[in-house]
């Protein structure tokens, strides 16, 4: 179908009755019949002192903005314009030119923001220097801003803009109005209800925007939104999604309340599932190892480790079988809670697993200086524990001997 194919119908209550163009700026006189503001503004400016509808004598020329039709008419207008879209995969795929831009920035602020926003994200795929040109564009971020502030649009429009901030996430050097409660409740919107596609680019949004611990803190605390991350790890979920989500957890996962925010979520257990499927991908056990050894750094960490002895088995046989960096976080993990925590079940674990085995190799292989300084004190422990039980074993011995 053809863009001269698509026939749009107007609900007559989105025309105004004197222009009877689709309003732009709906207001309502004390008549209680609604205009455009431009429209409405005009006839009163011409010394009019009636309603145009109902020729009654206007009591006062006020007006006020009718909010819920303007956001009737956005909602039906995004709709149509992604009908268009559709209709015509051309347009779509045309890219504008500066000029263009500059004129599709200006209309942001309109009934348009749907068709604008899908050709400025067309044209900020295209290249970092197509980006740059946006951040320098006067009323383009604010306008974003203001939008992820005030949504009342369906999540397709939120996907548009989502993208367009995530692509341009490190070159946006003021973060703070993306953190702002309302921004990050629309993110949540699309993590929830997006595309797969638009998933993933809103957990690497949340991930380029935690930028210091207040930031971590603020994802962290925002309603439902650290849950989220978590169920996006289940092992049904697509692996891309979950690996932005194990990248954006490591990046936020950082200051110690946000650890025990995430440690409390079932975190451990989704990690836990990951290190023992056979199938898991090379790159989601490398950080899931590497957020284990994050939360291992605190108390509540070690302890939830150590309970699990499924756990503990799944994170030895993860040593000089996946990669150096698996090998790395894995062996800080169990020098967390063997060496730090001293707990005896969690060493029995380790051993009975070929624990000593492993870390007799690591320190003759090529591993880095910190591996081999962990492996040895994981040794020493280990070797303290044999001693200890054969000479309890030595002990009891000679009490049973006759003579």
């Amino acid at each position: 179908m053809g863009r001269n194919d698509l026939y749009i119908t107007v609900p007559s209550i989105f025309r105004c009755p004197i222009s009877l163009d689709v309003m732009r700026s709906p207001v309502s006189l004390c008549t209680g019949v609604t205009y455009d503001r431009a429209s409405i503004q005009r006839w009163l400016d011409s010394g009019n002192n009636t309603c145009p509808a109902t020729m009654l004598v206007l009591q006062s020329k006020d007006f006020v903005p009718n909010r819920n039709l303007q956001r009737l008419i956005q909602i039906w207008s995004d709709s149509v314009a992604r009908r268009q879209l559709e209709a015509d995969p051309a347009a779509k795929s045309a890219v504008p030119s500066q000029d263009q831009i500059n004129l599709l920035v200006k209309q942001l602020d309109n009934n348009n923001f749907l068709s604008s926003m899908t050709k400025i994200v067309c044209f900020a795929r295209e290249s970092e220097e197509n980006r740059e040109f946006l951040v320098r564009t006067d009323g383009f971020l604010n306008a974003v801003f203001d939008f992820m502030r005030n949504v009342e649009s369906d999540v397709k429009l939120i996907e548009q803009v989502v993208e367009i901030l995530n692509l341009m996430s490190s070159k946006i050097l003021e973060k703070k109005p993306l953190l702002e409660s309302s921004s990050l409740s629309t993110i949540l919107l699309v993590i929830r209800r997006g595309s797969l596609d638009s998933q993933i680019q809103s957990i690497g949004l949340l991930r380029s925007i935690a930028v210091d611990g207040e930031s971590k803190l603020k994802i962290a605390e925002e309603e439902g939104l650290l849950q989220e991350l978590v169920k996006s790890l289940s092992r049904e979920k697509d692996p891309s999604l979950i690996e932005a989500s194990l990248s954006c957890l490591i990046e936020i996962t950082k200051p110690k309340r946000v650890k025990i925010k995430v440690i409390q979520s079932g975190t451990i257990s989704e990690l836990k599932k990951h290190l023992s499927e056979p199938n898991t991908s090379v790159s989601i056990i490398e950080k899931s190892l590497k957020l284990l050894e994050t939360l291992s750094s605190c108390r509540e960490g070690r302890v939830e480790i150590w309970h699990d002895s499924i756990l503990l088995q799944a994170i030895v046989q993860k040593l000089l079988k996946v990669s150096n960096k698996a090998t790395e976080h894995a062996v800080t993990v169990l020098w967390c809670v063997c060496c730090l925590f001293r707990d005896e079940r969690a060493q029995e674990v380790v051993a009975n697993s070929n624990g000593m085995t492993k870390f007799l190799l690591l320190m003759q292989s090529n591993c880095s200086a910190a591996v081999r300084k962990m492996s040895a004190d994981l040794l020493k422990i280990f070797r303290v524990n044999s001693k200890s039980c054969l000479s309890s074993y030595d002990t009891k011995t000679t009490h049973i001997m006759p003579f």
